[in-house]
């Protein structure tokens, strides 16, 4: 599921536009679920349903020492909330999920990472993976474990933690961003997504390129392009 500025996206092809200078915060994020069809459906959208009336409610004026502090708060919250359903409703036991996400508050941008989905930036033309997945083969730098994740929101994961980070360069124009969970990378390879982003490609034409490739999972993405 992609929380795309103001708009919740499941199962449909999206587009918005948007000026920066004329708000004070939004988020762009992923999550990809997991524990079963409805419970990682349930999981991701609660996730990114709190997240977005979490930033939206901040008080204005934090600095970014008291920004990452009060996200890694609302990570320890949402866990609990995750958790705390899988509880009362013993069909979403174990429920969890992924997030990866662009985050813009007080004039900054910061870009943040839970689990394996990933944040890539397209610039100059070359693609550049931003974030880290946390997965065994990072661990173990080996590939043979694919989809084991290390670290997510919920699924009994009880040390949860939150790479967040400000970008240390603006956004420029003509900069491609790319979030996404693992149904695309693991069956488009990098240098096929650099490619497809070089020629513009939409969202929707990614996903459709990890289908044809013999997508054996569920594809989520968003493209952010900077004007």
């Amino acid at each position: 599921m992609v929380l795309a500025y103001d708009k919740f996206v499941r199962s449909e092809a999206y587009h918005t536009e948007f000026m920066s200078e004329n708000i004070d915060r939004f988020v762009i994020a992923l999550a990809d679920g997991m524990g079963g069809h409805k419970a990682g459906e349930v999981a991701s959208a609660d996730v990114l349903a709190n997240l977005q009336f979490f930033v939206n409610d901040l008080p204005k004026g934090l600095s970014i020492g008291e920004f990452n502090e009060m996200m890694m708060e609302w990570l320890d919250s949402v866990n609990k909330m995750i958790a705390s359903k899988g509880h009362v409703d013993p069909s979403l036991a174990e429920m969890g999920t992924t997030l990866v996400g662009i985050v813009y508050y007080g004039q900054k941008y910061y870009w943040m990472s839970c689990g394996d989905s990933r944040l890539y930036r397209l610039r100059d033309g070359r693609l550049t993976q931003l974030s880290t997945d946390h997965s065994l083969n990072v661990v173990k730098g080996e590939k043979r474990h694919s989809n084991v994740i290390t670290n997510c929101i919920g699924a009994g994961c009880k040390n949860s933690y939150l790479d967040l980070y400000e970008f240390t360069d603006d956004f420029l124009q003509g900069d491609i961003y790319l979030i996404c969970s693992d149904g695309l990378n693991d069956m488009v390879p990098d240098e096929d997504i650099e490619r497809l982003l070089g020629e513009e490609a939409s969202a929707n034409r990614l996903c459709e390129a990890a289908i044809i490739a013999g997508g054996y999972d569920n594809v989520s993405a968003c493209v952010i392009s900077v004007m």
